[in-house]
């Protein structure tokens, strides 16, 4: 795949330069919550946007480039980092293209385990659900999603046959568990997708895209700059699927933490609440953690025992993960293990 771009050879094949942007969606767990660092509106930026920068000729590999755009805009050195997806549908980076060059923005998840303040003032830790209000189910059903309903109904009847409101409806049963289907946590960018093409979100308003079959919802969360909340969408369900086959969970945990840290991480990020004896349960099965002999008294409640990532799993099992289910109030099942 090429990745260098010449302006003079793409014009005279009868196409606009491309840029390649590398962004960043840098996540940390703080006080039971999933946050998410950006930066804020700038002369010249009218929206929050995720840190990123163009990939440039000092860069020697597409990571470097990444960790330097991110360190100089926000002081956080990176630690766990893998690459997202390429991102460089037209309309949605910049609506007035013109003759302005096309962006492929690659973006990256990265994991740190606390928030530091940055030397950046601009960079600020946000919680996630303020940019994906439906997504955290932690307290039961949002009510944002109530007042997606008749918004998501229209369109499903507004089908041209009756095939295509078919599928319709099934589209939103799917992504958003109506009509007696499951709620599934991992499909944050199919959500935020559907969103944006009725016209619930405010992206789809502003971009030159034609999604304008609905309103601009109240409570459909904050936009942000070009395609990075669509990007925040994926890195979100990337992270929510991969905690269950792999530990990575840890890189956000502390060096020793105790059992309920651990799991009101996991249901921060997955945005479900899960049953506390199955997700112990599942933890000691899976050979996760091992005692540190030292307590907390800082729980409020009984001493706690304080744990450490038990980092032989890795080489024990091929997918020491945490499949995590929703505690019911008629089925308690909570957590699901692979042997």
């Amino acid at each position: 795949m090429k990745t260098r771009t010449d302006a003079g050879s793409a014009r005279q094949a009868g196409s606009a330069p491309v840029t390649i942007d590398l962004t960043a969606v840098i996540v940390a767990v703080t006080d039971a919550q999933p946050r998410v660092l950006t930066l804020g509106p700038s002369v010249g930026q009218l929206l929050e946007c995720l840190p990123s920068g163009p990939l440039t000729r000092r860069h020697r590999t597409l990571e470097q480039g990444l960790r330097t755009w991110v360190e100089a805009q926000t002081g956080q050195s990176l630690g766990y980092v893998e690459q997202l997806y390429t991102f460089g549908d037209l309309g949605r980076q910049d609506p007035a293209t013109g003759d302005s060059p096309r962006t492929l923005s690659i973006g990256y998840l990265a994991l740190v385990r606390e928030p530091r303040s940055g030397s950046a003032d601009a960079a600020t830790w946000h919680d996630w659900y303020r940019y994906f209000p439906w997504e955290d189910w932690r307290k039961g059903r949002p009510e944002v999603i109530d007042g997606f309903e008749p918004i998501l109904s229209r369109w499903a009847e507004a089908g041209e046959t009756a095939g295509e409101r078919h599928t319709r409806r099934e589209r939103i049963a799917v992504t958003f568990g109506h009509h007696g289907s499951n709620w599934n946590e991992d499909r944050v960018l199919d959500r935020y997708e559907l969103a944006y093409e009725i016209g619930i979100v405010a992206e789809s308003h502003r971009d030159d895209s034609g999604a304008r079959l609905a309103p601009h919802a109240a409570g459909s969360g904050v936009a942000l700059a070009g395609d990075h909340r669509r990007i925040l969408a994926t890195a979100i369900a990337r992270l929510r699927g991969k905690t269950k086959y792999r530990p990575v969970v840890f890189e956000l945990m502390p060096p020793a933490f105790t059992l309920l840290q651990l799991q009101q991480a996991v249901e921060a990020l997955a945005g479900i609440r899960l049953h506390k004896p199955n997700f112990r349960r599942l933890v000691e099965q899976q050979g996760l953690v091992e005692e540190t002999g030292a307590v907390t008294l800082g729980t409020g409640g009984r001493p706690a025992r304080l744990v450490r990532f038990r980092r032989e799993a890795l080489l024990e099992r091929p997918a020491p993960g945490l499949r995590v289910r929703a505690a019911r109030k008629r089925q308690t099942t909570g957590v699901r293990g692979k042997a």
